[in-house]
């Protein structure tokens, strides 16, 4: 790096020129008029006043040509736009990424926010921009929303800065740099500079300590600028119920601190504003954790709170607040056909479920069959019956039938199939034992099909056969399904000792996907789906009283709702509240303010820094302020100084 100043418009040395015609005009300024004296006497200052006017002699004692000519190089000189060489290496079109996630709001020791440290460095950027550089300012969170295009206009980029503020969501910084690789494709970029306190997704490297891993290509050069570590903070990162009785609830909640000090706080749990129990204390080591139960009584459906109190510093105040929404409390709701009983046999000895077909259809009629479109709703439905599959229902668990955008890629046929592997992990095949089963049906891949495909229509291989897939899962939206392209009865399944924990664990699955054993806290960023009436528009109303309208499709799914404050969201069919739910940060890496020194993208690693980039800084105005001095200094000279012009 040169310490020699820079140019940024040199060919406006060319207005030097214009101290010849000055000088010029001085020499030729004087003009002798012939007059007649009275007296030789005169020829004294005749003599003196030729030798003043000499060339050389009027360079000596002429002031005004020297101030004058000392006014024009400085203005020749700041419409050269001279600058200071920083540190940073000078780029004419320049992204600046700002982390705005969650952690960018804590807090140091004076109040000051990480978010507002960064924006003051970005600011005097602002101030020292080049005439030939522009910038553009790109905040990113979990997503990346570009505040301005390139321009150099201080105004435009200054308001943009100002209306960055700080979204309650985790930090992905791949966001924003696959946008500024978009702009590269435009611009002519080498160079991105990125603010963040290091507070990134990690993953445990080869020695168990957490690693900043970005899986993105760097087409450019990364600046990564990290601030200062905040104070201490203490915050929920974990917000759960899980249902214990029959009208009882076990509730849950994480504390953790972070890595600078020791914490407190009272945690105080509340059901639609009425407090439950009395308030724990909590006290945490640096980088410690604790899990707090709380017991809550109720059929009925319920808003909790769960308040964080910090005992003294607290750095982050969006972490001290976390919502849980309980639905009522019910029996579970299973159709089952009649003919399936061994499925029925293995549901009946379960508790709160409520079984469809009952004893009143059992005894006569058609028990069997359900007439679909009646707008029956159940939480599980277990059928080997086609028109079954019409049935609405939250879970879905269909033996015997091939589905109907897989059936041209496989048969069943008869045939002695058998298991050859299965996913022992999956919820369903839990301690479910497959080894030596009789299968009395196979179904058969069609000639050329792969697996794959079956990957491509949405669904997921739990179980392999000898001759093709065995049981198939798929999620829809909110919706979970399971498909036996096998019958149970011809099988040797409902005889074995794992037929039980496979209904047992369908059950299971059930209650969850209708939110009836477990329901977890929704984190920000994105609400969950929801069920409501097909194709109607509904107004989201946030925390701040900001809303949006958005409609559900034709299967009544309300999706990507944006969630980006801690808060409760309200979900409006006109002025009617339909639903309500709770976001809550819950993410135990903003908590931790843990920041990362370097991050590992595919193919290097970016260090960080945390000193601020020395940018460079223009010359010009300091010049056009000394040459407006000089001039000042000429007026009051030889116009304002008292006693007239000087000798």
């Amino acid at each position: 790096m040169s310490w020699l100043p820079g140019i940024t418009t040199p060919l406006a040395a060319w207005l030097f020129a214009l101290l010849v015609p000055l000088v010029v005009f001085y020499f030729l300024k004087l003009r002798r008029p012939r007059m007649e004296i009275p007296s030789l006497a005169l020829w004294r200052s005749v003599i003196e006043d030729q030798r003043v006017n000499s060339p050389f002699q009027k360079f000596k004692r002429n002031l005004l040509l020297l101030l004058q000519m000392a006014c024009l190089c400085l203005l020749v000189l700041a419409a050269m736009q001279p600058f200071v060489r920083g540190g940073a290496e000078q780029a004419t079109y320049l992204p600046i990424l700002i982390d705005n996630s969650a952690s960018m709001a804590a807090t140091d020791a004076e109040g000051r926010s990480r978010l507002d440290v960064a924006k003051d460095e970005v600011r005097d950027i602002i101030d020292n921009l080049l005439s030939d550089q522009r910038l553009t300012l790109i905040s990113v969170s979990d997503s990346a929303q570009r505040m301005t295009e390139f321009t150099d206009n201080r105004r435009v980029l200054l308001d943009a800065l100002d209306a960055i503020q700080v979204a309650d969501v985790p930090s992905r910084p791949e966001e924003g740099l696959q946008l500024a690789q978009a702009l590269a494709r435009t611009f002519e970029i080498s160079t991105v500079r990125f603010y963040s306190d290091g507070n990134l997704p990690t993953r445990p490297d080869g020695a168990g300590k957490p690693m900043a891993v970005v899986d993105f290509d760097l087409p450019f050069d990364l600046q990564f600028h990290k601030l200062d570590e905040p104070a201490a903070n203490i915050g929920i990162t974990a917000f759960n119920a899980r249902k214990s009785g029959q009208d009882r609830w076990d509730v849950f909640v994480r504390i953790e601190g972070s890595t600078a000090g020791q914490t407190a706080a009272q945690v105080e749990l509340s059901a639609n504003g009425e407090p439950v129990g009395s308030p724990e204390s909590v006290v945490l080591e640096a980088g410690q954790s604790q899990r707090l139960v709380f017991r809550y009584d109720s059929a009925d459906a319920a808003s909790l709170t769960v308040r964080l109190q910090p005992d003294g510093t607290d750095s982050l105040a969006a972490d001290n607040l976390a919502h849980l929404e309980l639905p009522i409390s019910r029996p579970l709701s299973v159709y089952c056909p009649s003919e399936l009983v061994s499925y029925r046999h293995s549901l009946e000895v379960l508790s709160d479920i409520e079984l469809s077909p009952g004893s009143d259809a059992e005894s006569g009629g058609d028990p069997g069959v359900v007439t679909p479109g009646l707008g029956a709703m159940y939480d599980l439905v277990i059928s080997d019956q086609a028109h079954d599959r019409n049935l609405e229902a939250s879970t879905s668990f269909i033996t015997g039938l091939v589905p109907e955008d897989v059936q041209s890629l496989m048969t069943v046929e008869e045939g002695l199939a058998e298991v050859i592997d299965w996913q022992r992990d999956n919820r369903l095949l839990q301690h479910v034992q497959f080894a030596d089963m009789d299968i009395t049906e196979m179904p058969t891949l069609a000639d050329g099909v792969e697996e794959a495909e079956f990957e491509q229509l949405g669904y997921e291989i739990l179980a392999h056969g000898n001759t093709g897939p065995l049981i198939l899962q798929r999620r829809e939206g909110p919706n979970l399904s399971f498909h036996l392209l096998f019958h149970t009865d011809r099988s040797t399944l409902p005889y074995r000792v794992g037929f039980p924990v496979l209904i047992s664990n369908l059950v299971a699955l059930a209650r969850e996907q209708a939110n009836l054993s477990d329901v977890r806290g929704a984190p920000t960023g994105v609400l969950p789906s929801m069920v409501l009436k097909p194709e109607r528009e509904y107004r989201v109303t946030g925390p701040n009283e900001s809303s949006a309208t958005q409609s559900s499709n034709a299967e009544g799914v309300l999706k990507g709702i944006a969630a980006r404050e801690v808060g409760t969201y309200a979900i409006r069919e006109g002025s009617q509240i339909v639903q309500q739910i709770g976001a809550s940060l819950l993410d135990a890496t903003e908590t931790s303010l843990h920041g990362v020194d370097e991050i590992h993208f595919r193919e290097l690693t970016i260090d960080a820094t945390t000193e601020a980039a020395t940018t460079d800084r223009p010359l010009w105005p300091w010049l056009a302020f000394a040459a407006f001095g000089v001039l000042l200094g000429e007026w009051w000279l030889y116009l304002r100084r008292p006693g007239g012009v000087p000798a």
